[in-house]
């Protein structure tokens, strides 16, 4: 009896675990890992593209995710197929960490400042892939990142994760920290939204998310 309740409370908390690895392999990347909603921001990235290194180990701290991420892509042919790999795979990984999504906040709003910048990152976690971009970049790359896949990897990760994600640059002169404060506005937005709230409720007047 007792080892039965004791392989109960453990059944219970593993279903509990908002965590999923990935490994995730085509014929152009390799992208392998593991994603923890409930961590506390560790973890190593490598993608071998540096700046795109900064800005996981940015989306790690400021969501408060664990996130262990190494890619190999075809980065001789260019970056895009890396960059999109990546942003796919996280938000498989998002999806399948999530689960039924009961009891989250659901929705979340974060406006960002970086020393001259200001973005905003409006998300909810609805279950319908939808994302709209509003803004400009000056510059055709930051280190190897080219600028015009900022905007692919938020939607590739809207696309496989089901999120709605709103993103706005409202003023800025530097594409590094125009970028950077997308990338953290949309990390604590995300943390906000997928925060418990104690219910055991789907947020949804459907039912379903």
């Amino acid at each position: 009896m007792r080892k039965q309740l004791e392989n109960d409370l453990e059944g219970m908390d593993k279903s509990m675990e908002r965590k999923h690895s990935f490994d995730r392999k085509t014929l152009e990347t390799h992208v392998k890992g593991s994603l923890n909603l409930d961590g506390s921001g560790q973890g190593n990235i490598k993608t071998g593209i540096g700046f795109l290194d900064h800005m996981l180990d940015v989306f790690k701290f400021h969501s408060g995710f664990d996130l262990e991420l190494e890619c190999e892509g075809d980065l001789e042919v260019c970056p895009h197929h890396t960059i999109e790999d990546i942003a796919l795979t996280l938000g498989d990984a998002l999806l399948a960490a999530l689960g039924e999504r009961r009891g989250i906040t659901r929705y979340a709003t974060c406006y960002l400042p970086m020393d001259e910048t200001l973005t905003r990152t409006v998300l909810d976690i609805s279950g319908r892939p939808y994302h709209v971009f509003r803004g400009a970049f000056k510059t055709e790359k930051v280190g190897a990142l080219p600028t015009e896949m900022v905007q692919h990897f938020f939607y590739s990760f809207c696309m496989n994760s089901r999120l709605t994600l709103h993103q706005e640059i409202f003023y800025g002169e530097n594409d590094h920290h125009l970028i950077e404060s997308l990338f953290k506005g949309f990390a604590r937005a995300l943390a906000d939204a997928v925060k418990v709230t104690g219910s055991d409720r789907i947020p949804s007047s459907k039912g379903v998310l």
